[in-house]
């Protein structure tokens, strides 16, 4: 019965596939290397054609923020802020600004345990080559991790440093937007369903195949092992580990995530992460949880509306946030 089904039809099959234009509705996914890790796009369309233009779209986006935030290209809006603000206020894009002012609000919010200041001691360190700033740096450094010392001036739109030394990164805050930028993209192209992931900052929108998306939370301590599967739909999922950019010394382990008390890297736990609405903030908040720690961490996303936290403290075990620790 199928055979004779399909031999009718076959010719129609057929044209359809030989008709310019004709395309069948899939998900369409690419993956590019962008703002110092993995960029994956991934989306429904009945169109490959238009998915793929899309898809340009969000990587051509990731590249633009790239240029503007990187603090490893030298010609970039944050590496010119870095070079002179501690000299003369520097004028700057209202998207810069935006995102300075935003990540200094969750200075604010965090107490300090979110300080885009940190690069001021972080600037020694070398993940690649084991390089870490010497004790006679370090205390140099200190005074300088301080996010009262930026100064933003919205009448003129510039940015100063109070003193000599200082330093920003947004590494902390600038993928989460790259991500949510790629995704305002996608849906003004009209797309209800997709996930765009920036390394550990991931947001989804709409399903996959009628179900929730589900993002896997992995084992700090081995690669291939998942701790927790996590079904999000229209969310933000933001992990800040201590195994994305480290080494390891005389039994310590060195990673990009600094106390800005102490300019090292924290210890109490290994990984965070944090659901909510937006990746911006989701990315934010994964690393001011970082710092804080389990209890203070947990503190400050119960009190917050419509997010949720996962984290793995220094000896393996799960911690979650009120809401999810009633799903356990």
């Amino acid at each position: 019965m199928f055979t004779a089904i399909l031999q009718r039809f076959y010719p129609l099959l057929l044209l359809a596939c030989l008709l310019p234009g004709a395309t069948l509705a899939d998900w369409h996914r690419q993956e590019a290397a962008i703002m110092g890790t993995v960029i994956n796009v991934e989306l429904w369309h009945e169109d490959a054609a238009q998915a793929d233009i899309l898809i340009a779209a969000v990587m051509q986006e990731m590249r633009r923020i790239d240029r503007l935030m990187s603090t490893y290209k030298p010609d970039s809006e944050l590496s010119q802020v870095n070079a002179t603000a501690a000299i003369a206020p520097v004028a700057v894009s209202k998207e810069l600004f935006a995102l300075i002012r935003r990540a200094l609000a969750y200075s604010e919010i965090t107490h300090g345990a979110f300080d885009i200041t940190y690069a001021s001691a972080g600037r020694y360190y070398d993940y690649r080559t084991g390089g870490k700033p010497t004790a006679e740096q370090l205390a140099e450094a200190l005074p300088a991790i301080d996010y009262h010392h930026v100064r933003l001036d919205e009448a003129n739109g510039t940015v100063a440093f109070t003193q000599p030394g200082v330093y920003i990164d947004l590494g902390g805050i600038a993928k989460g937007y790259a991500v949510d930028r790629g995704m305002d993209i996608l849906r003004r192209g009209g797309i209800k369903n997709a996930l765009i992931s920036a390394g550990g900052d991931s947001l989804v929108i709409g399903k996959r195949w009628g179900r929730p998306w589900y993002i896997g939370i992995r084992d700090p301590r081995n690669k291939a092992g998942i701790v927790s599967m996590i079904p999000l739909e229209d969310a933000a999922i933001s992990t800040s580990g201590d195994y994305e950019r480290y080494f390891e010394e005389d039994g310590v382990r060195y990673h990009h995530i600094l106390d800005p008390g102490t300019g090292k890297s924290t210890d109490s736990v290994r990984s965070t992460s944090i659901i909510g609405n937006v990746a911006t903030d989701t990315d934010a908040l994964s690393t001011s949880v970082f710092v804080l720690g389990v209890d203070a961490g947990l503190e400050l996303i119960n009190s917050l509306p419509d997010t949720e936290a996962v984290i793995i403290d220094k000896n393996g075990a799960l911690h979650y946030s009120a809401g999810l620790a009633l799903l356990q």
